[in-house]
Formats: structure tokens, C-alpha cells, sequence
């Protein structure tokens, strides 16, 4: 019979620990001593009698003499001589203690004596050289030098003694190591050494031996559907190398994959592996509680300070009463409750409820144990573009004054040609998962080249939006505005003339986008597209309708690990009405830090006699970038293009071209932006370079 060897893979880091199974000891009764038969006395009566010593010429029955008197027979007289006690003698050495201390492992170091004048004089430090031995083809040799305890120091030690504990450490991983990769015969050994300078060397030494197999696999489960859904979820096979981080990531799979297929509560055991060095293989068992099969059925809620209700999170949730258990839709839940800002605290655990379900399973709740986080946000943001001035724009929101989810957030602008003060109210997660209604009031006052306008606006509508936890393939939005404008217009732009004129606007904006793209704030690869439409009319004396429509693409390549190359492209278009009968402020432009770099903010375009932008009812421009990131830091070479024509029609001619360079600082709220960008071939009026600064990618 071949000589074998139970192992316990005990640790979730690397190592597999050996141990003995010992055979079980055999119960052992206690013998009853026979009932003791009737003790002979040592010595007879008589005999014991005559051997009591007599008292002479004296009464046997006679009453013994005082202790006082006894002692004073027993004492010396006077002057006789006193014994002397014999002399105190030393106690033998020990030889073996007498003998010198051996140096440690037969090496000589270097004494470390401090200086007699400068008792805190620093010793110097033990030199020594690290030679690892054996490593072979394994491949482990790089990872060994990379955690090694002498190669971590780098030849230095204040003493030899700590020299020889590194080198002991090292035997330690060494053999972790070798066994984390399935070579369960592999013994290491550390030794020390010294040249003739004096200079001490260690040297490790190690024998991999054979490297182990999975021999036969064995499940022990209850029933589960489908029937062979554990061992599936177990992806290891006969013949495999056991690799310990192979062996833990295979049971680490089946704790995932039977909670997303209806079992919340099961449990992987203890894992057992039985090596037989003549077949060089392993046995693998594994244990496996599979619990309950389970289905949804509600939500509870429990936590001293909540946010909002057990009610609301069945609007949140993805799946229905009765579904099977899905792990992923419990992730989800949490993710979205994540989402709301509302919280400080959120742990979503299902809990066992006994009860019989659909099918044969078992119903399971949600216990969603919550603590609000503080409702009130302060936040800001601000830039600066050529020909748009510096802007900056602050909110103060109370995110659930409204509850559930009923946030008020006020709004103010400040800057060098933009003012204003705004009022939203905004529910979240209305009446369905993702769905947003948002209302709110504007006042506003912009003064740029194109036109000066003050403006009041009431807006409504309902949306379904990404955010930086949920990135959605489709977003969409929809609802209704009016506007109330006094606007500077130009009459003539041969002459330049202006006056001012009050419109009335009301449209219906329908936006859909679909995002293919890998990160909302700084996307790498992939692509994503917005197409957007608004039916709008002005009332300006006669009652103008017309059309205004956009489609955005935007596509991302990642070249290498470090470098992407990023293009854009756009057309837009105003169609069922002269130019002259839309409002200035919401004509077509371009040029800016979101539109064509190089250019002042809206600096595209027809002009009037002033040089001044008077706006367009088309628009196509394309902008493509090379962004080369190193670390938390970046470059950015891109090349923007574009028109603004009169025309409803984008014409794709008389384009005007911008190149620059950019920086980049990325944090974790997204990259910090700035770039600077020349026109090619610039004309009479516009600068001769511009600068744009801002949070986020420009596309």
C-alpha cells in the first residue's frame, strides 16, 4: 500500500498545511480489583512489645517526667568541648557551564563596540550578499526575490543574529511558496557563510520535487436545480496542477454562482486533499451546504435615523415577488439605494423566513438595515474660455426634503457675461426605477458679442439619466419649456443696426442618447451617440414654428494602455423659418471650449458690420484628439474643425480649423482640464489664441 498523506487547504492566501489523519483510539474499560482479603500486621504483637525500650529501676506505670527536665539531660555540661560544624565548601563548577559560548552558526562577525567617548555612537551595520539556489524552472524564483526578507534589506543588518532570521523567513516562503503551487515535496534550507573580507553570506537553498495533480474530485451537496449545478460551478478538473489560488477561486465560485441561482444561504465547507506521492496526485473533497432553494418576497427596513422607507425601495428594486433568488438583483438594490446620496451606511442580507413558496422553495425577505447621511449638499464649479469669460456656478440642495427622494436645489451663476439665479424641485426614482421628474424656474441675464438677453423661464420635465454608479446604454428625456426673452437683435447685419424685441417661446424638447462607452467622466474606448429634437415656436408679433435638431457621435480608441485617440463629430440644423425670426439666443453657434478650440466662445459664423457673431440655422463640426496619460497626469494634441452657416442646412464648406495641446490632471471626480488652442488661418477680429479651462473631458 502507497505511503499517503491528508492536506487541508485551511487559508484563503497561499499555503496548504499539512496534516497527519491519526487513527482512532480504541475505548478502553478500567480492570475491578478483587474484594482485598483481611492485612497481616507487619510485626506480631509480641515481637512488637519486645522491641519497646525498657525504662530502668524506674515504675512502668509510673507518670512520665516533665519535657523541661528531659531537655536538660540532654544538653552539655559546661566546658565541655563543642562540635564544630565542618567547614562551607563551593559548590563544583560545572564543566559544561565553564566552557566558552559557540559563535553563532561557526561565523565570525565584526564586534559592534561603541565608542567609549560617545556611548550613543551608531554600530556599524553587518554586511552580507544573498544567494537564492534551486529555483529552476518553476517560475517562482521572481516572486520569491520580490517578498524575500534578506533581499528586502538590501545587505544590511545591525547584527548577524538578524541576518540569520531573515534567512529563515526566506526558508518560510520558500516553502509556501512551492506549495501554494502544488510542489508538496519541496524542502528549502538557509545557511550563512563568510568570505575572507569578513563579509557574511547567505544562501538559500531549495528542492521544488514533484508537482502534484488533481486526482479524483468529490462533492458532498444536497440535491440542487439543476442537479449538477455545484459541481458546474466548479471549474476545476482532473489533471489540473493544484494551485492554491486556482483550488480557492473555484470554491469562491460556487459560494457566487449558487446565490444567483436561488440559493441565498449556501455555504462551502472545508476542503480536503489527500496527496499519494506514488501517483504524484491529490483527492480532492469538498463539502457543500446548498440551504433552502428560495424566491423574493418583501422588503423590511430597520435603522435608528432612515432615509426613506420600506415602500420606496419596491419602487427601486429590479425584480418582482415570487422570482427565484438572484444574488445580483440583491446587488443592485443596494447599488441604487448607493445612488441616492441618502445614506451613510446600507447593507442589504436575506434572511430566512421558514414559509413555504412557489415550487417547493422557500420565501426570502430583504433586511435592509440603513443610516441617512446629511441631506444638504454645497457644491460648485467654474472655468474660463476666450470670448466666454470666467463662470462659475454654485448649488445648495437639500436632496430629500420632499420624501422620498424630493430634492430642492437653488442654483446661482456669477460671472464676467452670465448671470442668474435658479429654483428646481426634482424626484427622484418617480413612481418607477431610474425615472426622474424635475421642474423649475429660471432668471437669467447673458451679454456676449452675439446678443444681450434677459431672460425668465419655467421648464418640466421627466428624464432618465446615467450617473458615475450607473452608466445606462439608453438615456432619455422629455418635457416642456417657455421662455420670456428681451433680446438685443441685429436688423441688418450689412449695417449693424440693432434694437431690442420681446419673445414669447414655448417648445417640447425630446432628447435620446445610447452610450457604448466604458466610463462616463473619462472615457477610453467605445463610443456613444445623442440625437435631439425640440419643436419650438416664437411669438414675436406673428407666431413662428420651427424645428431645431442635433445628432452628436462621439467615439473612443485605445491605441495602447496610455494612449487613446478620441474623435467627435456633430451637425445641427433650425428648419421651417428665417433666421431673422428667431430669437438671438437661440440660433446656432460655435467656437469654445465645447465646440471648436481655438476660437472665442460663439465666434463662428456669419458677422455683422461690427465683426460681431449674429448666429446661423446649421452647424457641422468634428474635433479629433490624441490623450497620452502617465500616472494621475496627461497630454492632450487635438485638431477641432467647423462652421456655422445661414443656411438650414449644414453646407460643409468655408470650415475653420483650431490646433492646440492640453494638460490634464485626473482625480476621482474626473479629470482636471486645461487647453490651449491657435486658429489656422485666423482672421481680422479673432485672437490669436485661446484658452479654455474646466473640469471633465471636452468630449
Amino acid at each position: 500500500m502507497s505511503n499517503r498523506r491528508a492536506y487541508h487547504v485551511q487559508r484563503m492566501a497561499s499555503l496548504f498545511l499539512l496534516t497527519a489523519s491519526p487513527l482512532p483510539l480504541m475505548a478502553q474499560t478500567p480492570a475491578v480489583p478483587a474484594q482485598k482479603e483481611a492485612e497481616e500486621p507487619i510485626l506480631p504483637d509480641e515481637q512488637f512489645e519486645a522491641r519497646l525500650p525498657r525504662v530502668e529501676g524506674a515504675d512502668a506505670n509510673a507518670p512520665l517526667p516533665s519535657i523541661d527536665s528531659w531537655i536538660d539531660q540532654q544538653m552539655p555540661a559546661q566546658g565541655s568541648a563543642v562540635t564544630e560544624l565542618p567547614a562551607a565548601t563551593e559548590p563544583a563548577e560545572e564543566q559544561e557551564l565553564a566552557l566558552p559560548l559557540p559563535p553563532l552558526d561557526s561565523v565570525t562577525v565584526p564586534a559592534n563596540v561603541a565608542a567609549n567617548d560617545d556611548p550613543n555612537a551608531k554600530l556599524p551595520d553587518v554586511r552580507y550578499t544573498t544567494s537564492i539556489e534551486g529555483f529552476g524552472k518553476t517560475g517562482l524564483e521572481d516572486e520569491f526575490r520580490a517578498h524575500s526578507a534578506l533581499i528586502e534589506g538590501k545587505g544590511k543588518a545591525e547584527t548577524a543574529a538578524m541576518v540569520q532570521a531573515r534567512a529563515q523567513e526566506d526558508e518560510k516562503l520558500a516553502t509556501r511558496l512551492f506549495h501554494a503551487q502544488g510542489y508538496y515535496d519541496a524542502t528549502a534550507l538557509a545557511s550563512l557563510d563568510q568570505a575572507g573580507d569578513g563579509t557574511l553570506k547567505a544562501v538559500i537553498s531549495v528542492t521544488p520535487g514533484q508537482r502534484y495533480k488533481i486526482g479524483n474530485i468529490v462533492i458532498t451537496a444536497g440535491p440542487t436545480v439543476p442537479p449538477t449545478l455545484v459541481r458546474d460551478s466548479l471549474p476545476l478538473r482532473t489533471g489540473d496542477y493544484i494551485i492554491a489560488t486556482d483550488v480557492e477561486g473555484a470554491e469562491a465560485n460556487i459560494g457566487v454562482k449558487l446565490p444567483e441561482n436561488g440559493y441565498p444561504f449556501a455555504q462551502v465547507g472545508q476542503r480536503d486533499i489527500l496527496l499519494d506521492p506514488a501517483t504524484v496526485t491529490g483527492d480532492y473533497t469538498l463539502p457543500v451546504d446548498v440551504g433552502p432553494r428560495g424566491t423574493f418576497r418583501r422588503i423590511t427596513t430597520s435603522g435608528a435615523k432612515q432615509a426613506f422607507g420600506a415602500d420606496h425601495m419596491e419602487v427601486i428594486k429590479r425584480y418582482k415577488p415570487g422570482q427565484l433568488y438572484d444574488s445580483r438583483k440583491v446587488d443592485d438594490l443596494r447599488k441604487a439605494l448607493v445612488a441616492t446620496g441618502l445614506f451613510s451606511s446600507v447593507a442589504v442580507d436575506p434572511v430566512r423566513t421558514g414559509e413555504a413558496g412557489p415550487d417547493g422553495t422557500e420565501y426570502v425577505d430583504l433586511a435592509v438595515e440603513q443610516e441617512a447621511g446629511p441631506p444638504r449638499t454645497l457644491a460648485g464649479e467654474a472655468g474660463y474660455g476666450t470670448g466666454q469669460g470666467f463662470r462659475a456656478e454654485g448649488t445648495w440642495t437639500h436632496r430629500n426634503l420632499f420624501r422620498p427622494e424630493g430634492a430642492l436645489i437653488l442654483g446661482a451663476v456669477a460671472g464676467t457675461q452670465e448671470q442668474g439665479v435658479s429654483g428646481t424641485f426634482r424626484r427622484s426614482n418617480a413612481g418607477k426605477r431610474d425615472k426622474t421628474f424635475q421642474t423649475g424656474i429660471t432668471l437669467n441675464h447673458q451679454n456676449y458679442d452675439a446678443y444681450e438677453a434677459f431672460t425668465a423661464g419655467l421648464n418640466v420635465g421627466w428624464s432618465r439619466a446615467s450617473t458615475p454608479i450607473f452608466q445606462k446604454r439608453w438615456t432619455y428625456s422629455y418635457g416642456a419649456e417657455i421662455l420670456l426673452t428681451n433680446e438685443q437683435v441685429v436688423l441688418d447685419p450689412a449695417t449693424a443696426d440693432k434694437t431690442r424685441r420681446t419673445y414669447f417661446i414655448g417648445g417640447v424638447p425630446v432628447q435620446i442618447g445610447y452610450d457604448r462607452s466604458n466610463d462616463l467622466l473619462n472615457p477610453t474606448k467605445g463610443f456613444k451617440a445623442t440625437l435631439r429634437a425640440e419643436p419650438e415656436g416664437s411669438l414675436q408679433g406673428a407666431f413662428s414654428p420651427y424645428l431645431r435638431a442635433s445628432f452628436d457621435l462621439s467615439g473612443y480608441y485605445p491605441v495602447s494602455d496610455s494612449l487613446v485617440i478620441a474623435g467627435r463629430a456633430k451637425v445641427g440644423t433650425i428648419s421651417g423659418v428665417s433666421r431673422n425670426d428667431i430669437a438671438p439666443s437661440r440660433r446656432i453657434y460655435a467656437g469654445g471650449g465645447g465646440s471648436v478650440r481655438g476660437y472665442g466662445y460663439q465666434e463662428l459664423g456669419p458677422k455683422d458690420a461690427n465683426n460681431d457673431p449674429v448666429g446661423g440655422r446649421s452647424v457641422n463640426e468634428f474635433a479629433v484628439e490624441g490623450r497620452y496619460r502617465f500616472g494621475n497626469y496627461g497630454v492632450v494634441a487635438f485638431v477641432d474643425g467647423g462652421q456655422v452657416y445661414e443656411s438650414q442646412i449644414p453646407q460643409f464648406s468655408d470650415m475653420r480649423y483650431g490646433v492646440g495641446l492640453g494638460g490634464r490632471f485626473y482625480t476621482n471626480f474626473g479629470p482636471f482640464r486645461a487647453d490651449i488652442a491657435m486658429p489656422i488661418n485666423r482672421q481680422p477680429g479673432e485672437s490669436k489664441f485661446a484658452l479654455y479651462i474646466g473640469i471633465g473631458q471636452a468630449f
